[in-house]
C-alpha cells in the first residue's frame, strides 16, 4: 500500500465536540490542525447522545409541564405523535449526516481526515481509510502534540445470551424509530433516567431495573426518589436491588427478548437496554506504540497533557481521561488543552495551572454542573453533602421545599421540588447545589458562578433575585441559612 505522509503542527483524533474544540484553539493560536474521525464529525454527542436524547425528551417534558397549567391541561390531554418526535430528533442530528459540521470545519481552516487513526509512534498517526473507500493509509505527522479525544463507548456485561439477544445501547435507545410496546431498561444512572423518561412518554411500557438503592445514585438521594415518583405516576415500574444474570431472544431480532434476573425470576420485552456505563474508546487508538496498555484511561495532569508520556506531546481531553464524562466538561478541557498546547508551541515555559489557574481544568474537581432532563428535572453543581463530608469539609446542608416558592406556585399547579445548598462553614462560600423540580436547568448556571467563583454567601445575599420567579429558591435557602 502506498503511503502519502502529512506533517501539521498538531493532529487530533476524534471529532466529536471535544475534538472540534481543541481543534478550534489551537487553530485559534495559529497552529495548523487536522482531525482524522472514522465516523461522523459531530461525534456521539451530536449524534447518539445529548442531542437526540434531548429532542425525544423536549415534548415528553413539555407536556407534562403543560398539563400542570390551567386552562392549558385539557388541550394536552392526548397521547404523543410518534412519527413528529422522530422528525424532531432527526431534523436535530441532521438525518445522521455531517455536511453542517463540515462546513464549519472548513470555515474555522482545520483539515479533515476521514479514517481510523492510530499512534504509531511518537507524534505519528497511520490513518486508515474508511471501510469500502479507496485510496492509501496515510502517516501524519505532528510538530508539537498529538490529542486523544476519541471518548467513550456503551459497556455491555459479560453475561449469558447479551450478542445473541443484540439489545439496545444508548445509540439504539437514541436512533430508534419505533416505539416498543415493552421495554426493559437496565441502569439507574443519567442514561437509564433519561431514556425510561422518554420511551414511557412515548407510549412503552417500561420497567427499570436498577442494581442500587435507586435512581441517580450520584447526586443528592431526593432527586433520583422525586424522578423514581413521577415515573411510577406515568406507569413505569421501577425495581430496586435487582440484577440481570442472562438475556435470550431465541425469535432472533424481530422476536421478544427475555430478561433473566439473579432470583431466576424471568421477563419479557419487545427491546431491552443497558444503561449500564462507559467504557474508553483507546483499545485501537495504538496507545501500545507509545508504552501506554490499550484499552485504559488516560491519565493527564490539569492542562490534559499525558502524564505518562514522555516529551509532553501527547495530550487526551474529554471522557478518554475519565476526569468527568460529560460534554460540556470535555468542551471545557479541550479549550484550555489547546490553548496551552499553543503557549507551549509558542515557548512559554511556565503556564499558570495552579488551582482556577488560566491552564488548570480546575472546575472538572470542584464545580461539574449536570442537568438530568426527566420529570422533575435535576440540576446540580459541585459537591453532595455526603461528598463534602468525606473529604473531611465542615459543612452546612441547607434544604427548601421549592413549591413554597411564588415563582414554583405560578409556574406550575402542584409544583414539587426540592433545592439544596452546601455551604463550607470554613471557607464561608457554597461548595455544592442541588435543584430538582419543572424547569430547574435554566438555574443551574448562577449556581455553577456561585460555586466556581467562590462567592462569599454573605456576597450572595445582595444579589436579589426577581419577583415572581422561580431563582427566589436563591432568597429561600439563604434566608434558612441565616435564620
Amino acid at each position: 500500500m502506498n503511503q502519502a505522509t502529512d506533517e501539521y503542527d498538531v493532529i487530533v483524533l476524534g471529532a466529536g465536540p471535544v475534538g472540534e474544540n481543541l481543534a478550534d484553539r489551537t487553530r485559534a493560536a495559529g497552529l495548523s490542525t487536522v482531525i482524522v474521525e472514522r465516523e461522523l464529525v459531530g461525534g456521539e454527542c451530536s449524534y447518539w447522545a445529548c442531542v437526540p436524547s434531548k429532542s425525544l425528551l423536549r415534548p415528553v417534558l413539555a407536556r407534562a409541564e403543560a398539563r400542570q397549567v390551567p386552562g392549558l391541561r385539557e388541550a394536552v390531554g392526548g397521547s404523543l405523535v410518534a412519527a413528529d418526535v422522530f422528525a424532531h430528533r432527526d431534523k436535530h442530528v441532521g438525518n445522521w449526516t455531517d455536511d453542517g459540521a463540515l462546513t464549519w470545519l472548513d470555515s474555522a481552516g482545520i483539515d479533515l481526515v476521514r479514517g481510523h487513526g492510530r499512534l504509531v509512534g511518537p507524534r505519528r498517526v497511520a490513518v486508515t481509510p474508511p471501510d469500502g473507500s479507496d485510496g492509501a493509509e496515510r502517516t501524519l505527522t505532528a510538530r508539537h502534540a498529538v490529542a486523544v479525544c476519541t471518548g467513550t463507548r456503551a459497556a455491555l456485561p459479560d453475561m449469558p445470551g447479551i450478542a445473541e439477544a443484540r439489545p439496545w445501547t444508548s445509540r439504539e435507545a437514541t436512533s430508534s424509530a419505533t416505539v416498543p410496546e415493552r421495554l426493559i431498561i437496565v441502569g439507574g444512572g443519567v442514561v437509564a433516567a433519561e431514556m425510561a423518561t422518554a420511551w414511557c412518554g412515548l407510549g412503552s411500557r417500561v420497567t427499570v431495573l436498577v442494581r442500587g438503592s435507586g435512581l441517580l445514585n450520584r447526586i443528592e438521594p431526593f432527586a433520583g426518589e422525586l424522578v423514581a415518583e413521577t415515573l411510577r405516576e406515568a406507569g413505569a415500574e421501577i425495581r430496586t436491588g435487582t440484577s440481570v444474570k442472562g438475556l435470550a431472544r431465541p425469535g432472533g431480532v424481530a422476536g421478544p427478548v427475555t430478561v433473566t434476573l439473579e432470583s431466576g425470576e424471568q421477563l419479557e420485552a419487545d427491546e431491552v437496554l443497558f444503561a449500564t456505563g462507559r467504557a474508553p474508546h483507546t483499545a485501537d487508538v495504538g496507545l501500545d506504540a507509545v508504552g501506554l496498555e490499550p484499552g485504559g484511561w488516560l491519565k493527564v495532569d490539569e492542562t490534559c497533557r499525558v502524564t505518562d508520556v514522555p516529551d509532553g506531546w501527547l495530550y487526551a481531553a474529554g471522557d478518554v481521561n475519565h476526569r468527568a464524562l460529560l460534554t460540556h466538561q470535555g468542551k471545557y478541557q479541550a479549550r484550555i488543552a489547546g490553548a496551552a498546547i499553543g503557549a507551549r508551541a509558542r515557548g512559554v515555559e511556565r503556564l499558570d495551572t495552579g488551582r482556577w489557574g488560566e491552564y488548570a481544568t480546575t472546575a472538572d474537581e470542584a464545580a461539574v454542573p449536570q442537568v438530568v432532563f426527566t420529570d422533575p428535572e435535576v440540576a446540580a453543581v459541585g459537591l453532595t453533602a455526603e461528598q463534602a463530608e468525606s473529604e473531611g469539609r465542615n459543612i452546612r446542608v441547607v434544604d427548601y421545599d421549592m413549591g413554597q416558592v411564588e415563582g414554583a406556585v405560578l409556574y406550575a399547579d402542584g409544583y414539587r421540588g426540592r433545592a439544596r445548598m452546601v455551604v463550607d462553614l470554613d471557607r464561608g462560600h457554597l461548595v455544592g447545589v442541588t435543584f430538582v423540580g419543572p424547569g430547574v436547568s435554566e438555574l443551574l448556571h448562577s449556581a455553577t458562578v456561585a460555586v466556581a467563583g467562590e462567592v462569599p454567601v454573605a456576597r450572595l445575599w445582595h444579589a436579589v433575585p426577581s419577583f415572581p420567579t422561580i431563582s427566589e429558591i436563591w432568597l429561600r435557602l439563604l434566608e434558612t441559612y441565616r435564620g
